[in-house]
């Protein structure tokens, strides 16, 4: 059963070729057989997931079972589940146990899901590696030696190595769709304030979103169907009305307008990821639609805009981490200063505090305007780039990442490491979704195609993905080591 897509496996569900009770044992047993080589999980939850199983065979045995009733999936480590331990992947939360459910959790629990665990990833989505985690770095399935990207690499090499369906992500600069496209998955970012953030612990407030990775645009679009909707708890959170993402998915492309920005295909990408990219493109023109260049001018200030905002926002939203009401504490403390201090300097990793230090400066007396204003001032000028380019097509191309997968302890210099989201950090700045998609491989290392479109159009970046792979069989293929694990 690991081989199909979550599509298939509700399919299977529902014709009552296996129960949800087999299906999770057998991803279990997988978890169990990987998890030690991949490093993909911090936490497999075996008795809830078995006790989840039971109850959606008993209501699909009642006939109240819905399309993904006793579909098992993983939740990155960054999601609040009750009674279980949430550790966003950082010494300072190893021994905090959730008290609630994060609002997608709920949306996914009510819709019969089953949780099989909680994936690893870089501390607090700090990372493009999946190299920071207080856990240990995951390994990418298609070669072990590799990154699986990051920040939600565990969820990336989980799906890729079938040992889950599909998995939950969060994008703050590209941790959705950069890992995707490392492990040669489906990976979708959501607009801003599409699904609610509410118990999504968070990095930076005004750029992180939660998003499905799985096999195919068709199982991402099931999970945005559940997923995406107005919470009264998070502020955030749009009111607007939740389309069938699968209704589109079959519409043809012809007289679809693709742009390529030229910016996305200039120094320092890779001759062969630029290849796979460009013939995906021809694939489909080969479809019905044209393509023209475009061009996003701001995008080189994408990287230092960023590195100014979300560090900025992460000091603040982590200065509640100070070993006084839950997450790691010193033992000892001489006094109240020395309990904040060292509290903090053992639960945070080396980027984590670096990324502190840069945010608390950055918000500092007399930085505050030279830094901070400005890169807000940078920000809304990259948006209206993208808005401006929507005028004259309907979906931009490129590649997710400028480089395969790397080696692991490849880039040990941060802004080497930053570098490696230069096509996805745009997209967050401006709040538009992406998807990355199976668009071929340099070597045995899979390369992913970048889909954006403008504001609210999930529907149509699935549709467009989705006709792409009716035509290729990228998404359907395997690394060696799943088929190993078999």
């Amino acid at each position: 059963m690991h081989d199909k897509t979550l599509t298939q496996v509700a399919a299977a569900l529902a014709s009552g070729e296996v129960s949800s009770r087999e299906l999770t044992a057998h991803y279990l047993k997988r978890i169990e057989q990987t998890n030690r080589q991949l490093n993909s999980f911090i936490s497999v939850t075996s008795e809830q997931a078995l006790q989840q199983a039971d109850q959606a065979d008993q209501a699909r045995a009642s006939g109240d079972a819905g399309l993904l009733t006793g579909v098992p999936l993983a939740l990155k480590d960054i999601f609040c589940t009750q009674g279980v331990k949430t550790s966003c992947g950082s010494r300072m939360l190893d021994n905090f146990v959730a008290p609630y459910d994060a609002h997608v959790v709920e949306k996914l629990k009510a819709a019969g899901c089953v949780s099989l665990g909680k994936t690893n990833m870089d501390e607090f989505a700090m990372g493009s590696s999946n190299e920071n985690s207080y856990y240990g770095a995951v390994k990418n399935p298609w070669d072990v030696t590799a990154v699986p990207g990051g920040s939600s690499g565990g969820s990336a090499a989980a799906v890729a190595a079938g040992i889950t369906p599909a998995a939950l992500g969060t994008d703050t600069g590209g941790s959705i769709r950069q890992p995707a496209a490392f492990c040669g998955i489906t990976g979708l970012k959501p607009t801003y304030g599409r699904v609610s953030r509410y118990g999504m612990i968070a990095y930076a407030s005004s750029l992180d979103q939660a998003g499905p990775m799985a096999r195919s645009a068709e199982d991402c679009a099931h999970l945005l169907n559940v997923m995406a909707g107005q919470d009264l708890r998070d502020s955030t959170s749009v009111a607007r009305g939740v389309p069938d993402y699968t209704e589109t998915l079959n519409a043809p492309l012809s007289g679809l307008k693709i742009g390529l920005p030229k910016e996305y295909f200039g120094d320092g990408l890779d001759p062969g990821v630029e290849k796979a990219v460009r013939e995906a493109v021809k694939i489909y023109e080969a479809l019905g639609a044209t393509v023209k260049e475009v061009s996003l001018p701001h995008t080189h200030f994408a990287i230092p805009a960023y590195y100014v905002i979300a560090p900025a926002e992460a000091s603040s939203n982590l200065s509640r981490f100070d070993g006084v009401r839950f997450g790691h504490r010193c033992d000892d403390p001489q006094d109240l200063v020395d309990l904040y201090k060292r509290s903090r300097a053992e639960g945070f990793g080396d980027e984590v505090k670096r990324r502190i230090l840069i945010g608390t400066h950055t918000l500092s007396e007399g930085f505050f305007d030279a830094y901070y204003t400005k890169a807000q001032q940078v920000r809304r000028l990259i948006r209206q780039d993208f808005l401006d380019a929507f005028e004259d097509v309907d979906v931009l191309m490129g590649p997710a990442s400028p480089t395969p997968a790397f080696d692991i302890g490849a880039k040990k210099d941060p802004v080497s490491m930053y570098l490696q989201d230069i096509y996805t950090i745009a997209v967050n700045l401006a709040g538009i979704p992406g998807i990355s998609v199976p668009a071929g491989r340099v070597g045995h290392r899979p390369v992913g195609l970048q889909i954006l479109g403008t504001h609210f159009a999930e529907a149509q970046l699935l549709n467009v993905a989705h006709q792409f792979q009716k035509a290729t069989d990228w998404h359907q293929q395997r690394p060696s080591f799943a088929e190993e694990k078999a």
